[in-house]
């Protein structure tokens, strides 16, 4: 009898196995599959007991400094429509659309330039449909987020500093700043 020609391999049990044996694998060849330590806690009760008491103390602490009368809030005059103040400025996130007022027509500056930009953001995925998620990858939408923030963020400080009575340009450093929170 040849080497090939050899009897099949019986199992240590002494039975014939049920399927044909394709191939013989050494005990060493099979990776040994160990549990992994459960080191899970439950959300119930530990971290919801412990989100629970941070928010009781961050609620203390809030009752304490506005009633306690360590931060007295200074509060403008209530409305007086006889008298406006000059300049009247919108809230800080609104300046720069009042500052796109200043220079453009209103229908230009609060329905156009503001479709363009809505369009534009909805345009986005459609115009980077890189799906990483690297920034090394994302070239053109870091370069286009970053110009309308520094659009937006110019406009912002042209309006909060440089805006003096009547909304005329002013320089800060000569005329003093005409800001208030």
């Amino acid at each position: 009898m040849t080497q090939q020609e050899q009897l099949p391999v019986q199992p240590q049990g002494g039975k014939p196995p049920a399927d044909r044996l394709l191939a013989v694998v050494r005990q060493e060849a099979i990776q040994r599959m160990q549990r992994v330590p459960d080191d899970k806690i439950n959300t119930w009760p530990h971290l919801i007991a412990a989100e629970f008491v941070s928010l009781l103390l961050m609620t203390l602490l809030l009752f304490v400094i506005s009633g306690g009368g360590f931060a007295n809030a200074t509060f403008r005059d209530l409305a007086n429509p006889n008298l406006t103040p000059n300049p009247s400025k919108a809230p800080w996130y609104f300046l720069g659309l009042q500052e796109l007022l200043r220079y453009y027509h209103p229908q230009v500056a609060g329905v156009t330039l503001l479709q363009f930009n809505i369009l534009g953001l909805m345009a986005l995925p459609f115009l980077d449909r890189n799906p990483s998620s690297r920034p090394q990858d994302r070239k053109l939408a870091i370069v286009l987020f970053t110009l309308f923030i520094f659009y937006w963020a110019t406009l912002v400080i042209l309006g909060s500093f440089f805006r003096g009575p009547g909304f005329n340009f002013v320089f800060p450093w000569k005329d003093g700043l005409f800001f208030e929170m």
